[in-house]
């Protein structure tokens, strides 16, 4: 059986990869007001799918699921809210 602190170690490393990967694309759309390349489609589903994601965390009590998806939802929310407002 593997060591619980190992298992939440990788939980945690997956987590930030894939929770900034998020960062560059909402800085650039903030910056350049520009959201014309992003499906609205497919963001309000992969946001959706970031709440169905954090209640599982939260449902687990597993940290690195309820942190990086709560941050990845901020940042997939906030391109979600400019493509919305931007086209």
């Amino acid at each position: 059986m593997l060591h619980p602190l190992l298992i939440e170690t990788v939980g945690a490393i997956a987590a930030c990869c894939t929770t900034l990967c998020w960062v560059p694309q909402a800085v650039r759309i903030i910056r350049t007001r520009d959201a014309k390349a992003i499906s609205l489609w497919t963001q309000a589903v992969f946001t959706f799918g970031l709440v169905l994601w954090l209640a599982y965390g939260v449902l687990l009590g597993s940290f690195p699921l309820i942190v990086a998806n709560t941050v990845t939802f901020a940042l997939a929310a906030t391109i979600l809210v400019l493509k919305i407002r931007l086209g």
